[in-house]
This record gives structure tokens, sequence and C-alpha cells, in this order.
């Protein structure tokens, strides 16, 4: 594992899976949300974009936290290890709940306790007949990385749990 992708349904998890991979792993970490949003929630210009996600992507190592379709591909040609944050549609409505107002390294400002974004929250309640099902293409496509697919927090967790204990035994393969 040298090159990872953390995609999923916004809300799965993905940010902190990510982060705890980073702290077991050493392999830098960025998050497409501080690559693509201005803190004053307007979107950096899409060539800007472009540009920031093609210097991580030129780099040796780098774990890569977000979905954004229009991108996706061009991470999974690169990568060789996918993770896929596959849970249902109220695990992460409500890992979005549990998210507002509370300060997070990977979204350039701080969502408000009170406020409800309900288009947002639309796109996350048709993201499984909408969007996974991209996903699901692309993954048997790029059939030859690493992919990993959890279902549920407790898979994922599972998951950094034993990469742990393979690290304090010295048989990991990161590098």
């Amino acid at each position: 594992m040298k090159k990872i992708i953390v995609i999923g349904c916004p809300g799965s998890g993905k940010s902190t899976f990510s982060k705890k991979l980073n702290k077991l792993t050493g392999i830098p970490l960025y998050h497409l949300d501080m690559l693509y949003w201005n803190e004053d929630k307007t979107k950096v210009p899409r060539e800007e974009f472009i540009k920031e996600l093609d210097s991580v992507i030129d780099k040796d190592r780098w774990i890569i936290d977000g979905n954004y379709g229009s991108t996706m591909e061009r991470r999974m040609a690169v990568c060789d290890t996918i993770f896929f944050l596959d849970y249902p549609t109220e695990v992460c409505i409500s890992g979005i709940m549990e998210r507002r107002g509370k300060a997070r390294g990977d979204m350039p400002w701080i969502e408000k306790s009170d406020e409800v974004d309900e288009e947002f929250l639309s796109w996350v309640r048709d993201y499984n007949t909408e969007s996974r099902p991209a996903v699901i293409e692309l993954l048997k496509k790029y059939n030859d990385r690493e992919i990993m697919i959890f279902t549920s927090r407790d898979d994922a967790n599972e998951y950094l749990k034993k990469l742990s204990e393979r690290q304090s035994v010295g048989k990991t393969s990161i590098e």
C-alpha cells in the first residue's frame, strides 16, 4: 500500500478512517474537500482543483480521502489500494448529523450545529441509487487493485485493529 483512495457516501466516515490509516502507516493524507473548497464555502476553480489533485497524485505515497465522482477514475487509475466504505444510508445520515458543529481537519469550515443542508441530505439519501452504481462499475474496471469493501463501521475498525496488530509485530506490508 503506497497509493490509497478512501471512498464512500458522505457521512460514512472516510475522513475518520483515513486519519486512522495515516496514523498507522505514516502515509501522507490528503482530503479532497480541503483541495476543493475555500473557507467561505465557495469552490476552488476547477482548473486549480485538478492541478492540486495532480500534484498529490504525482507523489510517491498518499492517502486521498473523498469521492468527487468527476475525478474518481483518475485516482483509481493510479492507486494501488481502494477502501470503499459501503454503508447503509442511515449510518451515513447519522454520521453527518454527529459531525455538525465540530471542527474537522478535512473541511475548511465548521458546519453549524443547528444548520441542516436539505439538498445535501437528499443527495446522500440518493447515493446508493444514483452514485454507488458508478462506483461499483469503476471497482469492476480496476479490479486489479487491492480493493477492500467495508459494509459496517465495525468491519473498518476491525481492519484497522488488525493492521495495528501486524505493525506491532513487524508484519506489515505497507512499503
